[in-house]
């Protein structure tokens, strides 16, 4: 992607993910999935705790092939972890938030290594439209959510507005929309 395009893309490759960094080896392209990868994927996103004997016994391949091709998958980045659902409410964070924002060109990289640092920031996305970013925050109140908005966010110098959409209720959606 030439430089010009790159700089108007906020830095991303056509796949959306960063380019890698001068000193990183080069990423290798995505290996096409078959039934049997993606199948794998949709149970380990309803159970990320599934063991290889039940993975294995539920796509009808051996526990050898089941661990190779789920250790494929890590290796190469389609796995990117195993994390828990947790139910922000329950876990003492009752105020929810997209907050949208426009920042000044070029700024991504810096922008995202602030919001980072954020605490209760769930997702940041760079995105294109009527704002550059948006994030997802949980916080234990309105009070705390005001907060980190009008303190923390609009004080980062490349952000130049914002825009807060309180959240009233979530749906977490399992593989392929289930």
């Amino acid at each position: 992607m030439p430089d010009e395009q790159m700089a108007n893309s906020g830095g991303q490759t056509p796949s959306g993910g960063q380019p890698p960094a001068e000193d990183a080896p080069p990423v290798p392209p995505a290996r096409p999935l078959d039934t049997i990868d993606r199948s794998i994927l949709r149970m380990l996103q309803t159970d990320g705790r599934a063991s290889i004997r039940s993975v294995a016994e539920r796509v009808h391949v051996s526990r050898a092939n089941a661990y190779a091709r789920i250790n494929r998958l890590l290796d190469d980045g389609v796995i990117r972890g195993f994390s828990a659902l947790v139910d922000q409410e329950r876990a003492g964070q009752g105020a929810s938030a997209y907050i949208t924002l426009k920042i000044v060109q070029n700024s991504w990289r810096t922008v995202r290594k602030q919001l980072t640092t954020l605490p209760g920031t769930t997702h940041i996305a760079l995105v294109s439209g009527d704002f550059d970013v948006l994030l997802l925050v949980h916080t234990k109140d309105n009070r705390e959510l005001r907060e980190l908005v009008l303190t923390r966010i609009q004080s980062i110098p490349e952000v130049l507005s914002t825009r807060t959409l309180l959240v009233f209720e979530e749906t977490d959606l399992g593989p392929e929309g289930d």
